[in-house]
C-alpha cells in the first residue's frame, strides 16, 4: 500500500485513542451550537487545538457517514486546457459536491483524475451523470471505483 492511500475503518469508539474521543466530543459541541468556538470546544472537551485539527478531518460519528452517498469516479482526460474545470462544472451542475480531486502529471496527452463525490443531492441519478460524462469529447474513459451508496 503506497502511503498516502487512505484506509477507512470501522472502530468500537472505546477503542479510540482517548485524542480522537475528545476530538468527537468537541465536534458534537461546535454541530450543535453549544459553543461559540473551536477554543471553546477544545477547552470543555480537555483537548488541545493541535490534537483536534490533527484528528478533525480523519475521525467521525458513523451516524455522520451513513448521511453521505459516496462515490469514487476514474477519468483518464485528454490533456487540454480547460479540461479539468468543465468536468467539474458537468458534476457541479447537477448537484455533485466534490470532496476530493486527484489528478496525474499527463503523460502522452493523457491524464488520469480520480474524483470523490458526495452524490445525495444530484438532480440526476448517477447513471445519467456518467452517460453525460461519457459524452465530453475529452474524457476518454469514465469508470466507478467505489460507492458507499
Amino acid at each position: 500500500m503506497h502511503k498516502d492511500e487512505e484506509r477507512f475503518f470501522l472502530v468500537r469508539g472505546d477503542l479510540l485513542p482517548e485524542a480522537m474521543q475528545k476530538t468527537l466530543k468537541a465536534k458534537a459541541k461546535i454541530e450543535r451550537g453549544q459553543v461559540s468556538s473551536v477554543f471553546d470546544a477544545v477547552k470543555e472537551a480537555g483537548l488541545s487545538r493541535s490534537a483536534f485539527y490533527k484528528y478533525r478531518d480523519a475521525v467521525f460519528p458513523f451516524q455522520a457517514v451513513q448521511k453521505t452517498r459516496i462515490v469514487t469516479l476514474f477519468f483518464h482526460l485528454e490533456d487540454q486546457s480547460g479540461t479539468l474545470s468543465q468536468l467539474l462544472d458537468t458534476v457541479a451542475n447537477v448537484g455533485g459536491n466534490i470532496l476530493t480531486i486527484h489528478q496525474t502529471i499527463p503523460i502522452q496527452g493523457k491524464a488520469n483524475v480520480t474524483l470523490s463525490l458526495d452524490v445525495s443531492q444530484l438532480s440526476v441519478d448517477l447513471d445519467t451523470l456518467i452517460i453525460e460524462l461519457k459524452k465530453q469529447d475529452f474524457i476518454e474513459k469514465v469508470e466507478i471505483l467505489s460507492s458507499g451508496i
